[in-house]
């Protein structure tokens, strides 16, 4: 059974419960308790970082969303829009255990052909790398931080 441990990111008071050996944590965007695992418990802080920390609208974010690569099913973590219903961060969560590497990247790249999203996100709740996509240059530069919600 996975025991959750600090994260590099804010702490917030998450809702987890046990039945029968096994934990749950609660997931506020789908309103249901799913089972803790390491990558859930880096799903679930930043969800918490992203409405709380840098405002996004908890209404306008979609986890888990079904994507076709290469006639493949393959599912993004943590899809954000705008006001206007375009997709604005796409977000890959890792557990704590796995290391951020050149696959981890190339992952959410290729997710990026089928989203075409100007912000990517990659964590795995320890490290957090954020980059800004440049479609016009095809180009991408990193980023310090994740910018607020604007809209």
């Amino acid at each position: 059974m996975f025991k959750p441990g600090p994260l590099n990111l804010p702490s917030y008071s998450l809702k987890i419960k046990e039945e029968n050996g096994t934990s749950y944590i609660f997931d506020e965007i789908r309103k249901k308790y799913l089972v803790l695992t390491p990558e859930e418990w880096v799903r679930q802080h930043l969800i918490q970082f992203l409405i709380r920390d840098k405002k996004y609208p908890r209404s306008l974010i979609r986890l888990e969303g079904g994507l076709k690569l290469n006639s493949l099913q393959k599912r993004s973590d943590i899809l954000l829009f705008n006001r206007h219903g375009e997709k604005i961060l796409l977000v890959e969560c890792k557990a704590p255990s796995v290391k951020i590497n050149q696959d981890t990247f190339d992952q959410i790249a290729r997710y990026n052909f089928v989203h075409k999203v100007p912000w990517l996100l990659v964590s795995n709740g320890l490290q957090h790398f954020c980059c800004e996509i440049d479609f016009e240059k095809q180009s991408y530069r990193f980023a310090e931080e994740l910018p607020e919600y604007s809209g």
